[in-house]
């Protein structure tokens, strides 16, 4: 995982490339995992001593990853992980990936540095937009502090509107 400071990038949005879908493993905390569970069954999480994690398929992408060769949508949506929500930003109260000039974020009163994986095809780098530094990196940070739970500017903005695709709508 390469990290790159927030004011590297223009911009942000999803493209649905699945890149996140497919290439980590999604840590979960205790509610979510109990969620899925009751919904769903044991079997769609995994576990180590001290984490729950969100199951694999046999390719080792996220079990719940439905969609077509060039689509890639979440069949958990409307109540999918916070870490999923937040993929591919990281909001700390530290700076520990460096370039804490260019990863520090003014909250309210409140310092963070935000970085993001340089893996996400969604990133636009360069001089962060207005809009960007307005409204989608407050909206990440919202949900880190549990003030919002809906998506609007930190998600894809493809609707899933095909019952074949099997998706939770």
């Amino acid at each position: 995982m390469r990290v790159v400071p927030w004011r590297r990038i223009s911009y942000w949005r999803c493209n649905t490339c699945g890149v996140c879908c497919k290439g980590y493993s999604v840590v979960l905390n205790f509610s979510e995992w109990l969620y899925i569970v009751k919904k769903f069954g044991v079997e769609y999480t995994s576990s180590s001593l001290n984490r729950f994690f969100l199951g694999k398929k046999a390719d080792g992408s996220c079990i719940f990853l439905r969609g077509t060769s060039n689509l890639s949508l979440c069949g958990l949506q409307q109540t999918k992980p916070l870490a999923c929500k937040l993929w591919p930003f990281k909001i700390l109260y530290k700076p520990k990936y460096g370039f804490p000039n260019q990863a520090a974020y003014y909250y309210g009163n409140q310092k963070l540095f935000v970085y993001a994986d340089s893996a996400c095809n969604g990133l636009t780098f360069g001089t962060p937009t207005k809009e960007f530094t307005r409204y989608v990196i407050p909206e990440f940070i919202e949900m880190v502090y549990g003030k919002r739970q809906r998506q609007f500017k930190s998600t894809s903005f493809l609707r899933p509107v095909s019952p074949f695709l099997g998706l939770e709508l």
